[in-house]
């Protein structure tokens, strides 16, 4: 207060004149430092929110089956060609574990770029062992996702006395190659169909056209 000075108009209003001054100051300095605030942490929420979409489809890939054999086979398309080759079949019956394979493969690689370091850990495990030739089981990779997703979700944690069943990659559908040949095999058919149709029915015009053209040559006037 001994800073302001009211003693004649002059003073009130160089004393007004200085305290807005200041407040839009202080104003302008409290919106700037809101707004930097405000878009860290829309940044971060960004990416805690990509962090948890990829995640969220790694388990889904690595634990999306309960049943059968839940282990990921290494083998690749040549070696499943010399494996079935040895066997007297000439070619392998059905890509699911190679499709499998792929699948953890790129999921593995999400965890190594996104996941936490016991996720990484476990990923880096796995990796190693399908790099080797290794069989490899994902449940415990898929219970450290569950429970991160779950905590970061600010979900109850799954009850200490529950009983759930290892859990594996998700078995992708079958016959996916077959069913793409057969619908190619029938657009082409249908293309055939088409073209034959076509050529008949161009056949059958040019056929009228020169029946026409010799009924008009026998007419009288034409004699």
């Amino acid at each position: 207060m001994r800073g302001l000075d009211f003693s004649s108009w002059q003073a009130v209003l160089s004393t007004l004149g200085g305290l807005a001054i200041i407040t839009l100051l202080g104003v302008g300095i409290r919106l700037l430092v809101m707004q930097t605030l405000q878009a860290r942490r829309e940044r971060e929420n960004r990416q805690i929110n990509e962090r948890l979409r990829t995640l969220m489809a790694a388990y889904k890939v690595l634990g999306g089956s309960f049943t059968g054999d839940l282990g990921v086979d290494p083998s690749h398309l040549r070696q499943l060609r010399e494996r079935a080759h040895q066997q007297g079949i000439v070619e392998p019956g059905s890509d699911r574990s190679r499709r499998i394979r792929d699948a953890v493969e790129a999921a593995l690689s999400d965890i190594l770029l996104l996941g936490t370091d016991d996720q990484v850990r476990l990923a880096a495990h796995a990796a190693t062992e399908l790099a080797q030739g290794r069989p490899v089981h994902t449940h415990a990779l898929v219970v450290s996702l569950r429970d991160f997703i779950r905590e970061a979700l600010d979900l109850a944690p799954i009850p200490t006395g529950l009983q759930i069943p290892h859990q594996g990659p998700t078995r992708p559908a079958a016959g996916g190659a077959a069913k793409g040949r057969a619908d190619a095999g029938e657009r082409g058919g249908k293309a055939g169909g088409g073209g034959g149709a076509g050529m008949g029915a161009m056949g059958g015009l040019g056929a009228g056209m020169a029946v026409g053209t010799q009924a008009t040559d026998d007419t009288p006037e034409a004699r």
